[in-house]
């Protein structure tokens, strides 16, 4: 069963995410990232290039010829197919399509009220599904 964390209260999705994605690839681990909004998919694609002098964060679009070789995958594409299934960053306000098929997914919410209502809405979602989400807060920076 697919592990589901909620972290909630996020000021910059943008830079969080950046610093979750160099944590999991501090772990090994490989990483897609889902966002229908392409202005914002598009912001963490240049972020990620740019997040850190000391730290290397390849990644490719789903789709890129290079994205069965490389270990950060964005999309924006609900169908998309992905070469691994270790963890899901979720930054929409639905539940991402074939999301039991990673073994963690990791839901980020703004502190923006319609986020956050939306966020509420999936952690339920996920409850009635039978799944036990855990929930954390972020610091404030």
């Amino acid at each position: 069963m697919t592990r589901i964390d909620f972290h909630s209260n996020v000021a910059d999705k943008i830079s969080y995410t950046c610093r979750l994605i160099r944590k999991a690839r501090a772990a090994n681990c490989k990483v897609v990232v889902f966002d229908n909004d392409q202005v914002q998919l598009s912001k963490l694609n240049e972020a990620l290039w740019n997040f850190s002098e000391s730290d290397f964060l390849p990644h490719v679009m789903s789709g890129d010829s290079l994205a069965r070789q490389t270990a950060i995958i964005l999309t924006d594409d609900a169908n998309a197919e992905f070469p691994h299934h270790e963890l899901l960053i979720n930054l929409t306000q639905r539940i991402p399509k074939n999301f039991n098929r990673f073994t963690r997914l990791i839901e980020i919410i703004s502190s923006e009220q319609q986020d956050t209502n939306s966020g509420r809405e999936r952690y339920r979602n996920y409850q009635q599904q039978g799944m036990t989400p855990t929930h954390i807060v972020a610091k404030s920076t």
